[in-house]
């Protein structure tokens, strides 16, 4: 029997240091019995070496394109934008099923190679519940952001994020800057909705820990949405996980002159979709100007809205991910038993569904 071959692909992304897979966990899937295959790559925290020793087979980056037609191929962002038909299997996140900008271009690419999209965004079990997830380190990092900001913003000082970042070694480092950059005055309030998921689990703990005071919300604060309570904090961290219609929480037209809010970090960061609660800016933004200033009703309010934020800390997002992710990887061979793959299966196919009858009207 032909063994399954597992394709990691170097990031398109020039910010990309995490990876899906280390190396002792390429290792273990080789001895289970997969051929895996990893391309070299400048930017991945974990060195090439550590893969060849693990047993890997090295390729160059971007030979994924002219791996046999029945590899996996894994990864995390974006692909590049050719070619212009995709034939492999390829396991990444794709941002596509809630019709985002360039959602139907990126289906039609796999529709004309006769490939097919496992987005891990949808790897979910029996009971609907995601299984992997970058979800905490999102939220520690969209509300460190959000801290650092609100600090200089307070002491009147140029924005130390909108100097550009780069990641960071690891938590004990942001943890020393963050003390670096506290400003005067009393104990800063924070509302982080979503605060239960993993995402709002993140931004609480890190807003804790220095010394911010936080107000939960979940999906009943949500439903009977109090504008007035989000204004009246400093900061809002908006960690809600969306994969339907939501009200709006802010838009332009809810701010007053009284408002207290002054920083919002967008953790969930999705402006391309429909859904998007917070219609308060039209595209993420960037390593290089973390923070703009959103227009409001009154004036303006800084805004953070970063797509990759578990980038910002590679080391602690990939260990904890990849752990999660290693046990469906060693049941590729016959993901199609798998119930975790099988759903995000259907959930390609019905979005591909949904694209020929957008079609079709």
């Amino acid at each position: 029997m032909k063994k399954q071959t597992l394709w990691l692909r170097d990031e398109a992304r020039a910010t990309e240091r995490r990876a899906p897979l280390l190396p002792e966990g390429a290792r273990q899937l080789i001895a289970a019995g997969l051929d895996v295959v990893v391309e070299k790559s400048e930017k991945r925290l974990f060195a090439d070496a550590r893969y060849a020793a693990a047993g890997c087979t090295m390729a160059e980056p971007g030979a994924w394109e002219n791996a046999p037609k029945d590899a996996i191929i894994l990864g995390l962002k974006e692909l590049p934008e050719k070619p212009d038909a995709l034939r492999h299997t390829h396991i990444y996140f794709a941002h596509a099923y809630k019709k985002q900008a360039g959602w139907q271009a990126l289906l039609q690419r796999f529709q004309r190679g006769g490939g097919s999209l496992l987005d891990i965004e949808y790897m979910v079990n029996r009971d609907g519940r995601r299984v992997c997830a970058f979800g905490f380190w999102a939220g520690y990092m969209g509300a460190a952001l959000a801290l650092l900001q609100f600090h200089d913003r307070r002491a009147g000082r140029p924005s130390l994020i909108n100097q550009g970042l780069k990641p960071f070694d690891n938590g004990t480092a942001l943890d020393a800057l963050i003390e670096t950059r506290k400003s005067e005055g009393e104990q800063p309030t924070a509302l982080v909705i979503g605060a239960s998921g993993r995402s709002g689990t993140g931004a609480v703990k890190i807003l804790e820990r220095h010394g911010v005071k936080v107000t939960r919300w979940g999906r009943a604060e949500t439903e009977k949405l109090d504008r007035d309570t989000i204004l009246a904090h400093d900061m809002l961290i908006n960690c809600v996980f969306v994969s339907d219609a939501l009200p709006v929480f802010l838009g332009p037209e809810h701010f007053r002159a009284d408002s207290r809010l002054s920083v919002i970090s967008d953790v969930s960061c999705d402006p391309f979709s429909s859904y998007n609660p917070l219609p308060l800016y039209d595209a993420p933004t960037t390593w290089q100007t973390p923070s703009i200033e959103a227009k409001t009703a009154t004036g303006t309010v800084d805004l953070i809205a970063i797509d990759n934020l578990p980038s910002l800390l590679p080391t602690d997002a990939s260990v904890e991910f990849a752990s999660m992710l290693l046990p469906y990887l060693g049941t590729l061979s016959d993901w199609k038993n798998d119930p975790v793959w099988t759903a995000c299966d259907g959930s390609y196919k019905k979005a591909c569904a949904a694209m020929l009858e957008r079609k079709a009207s």
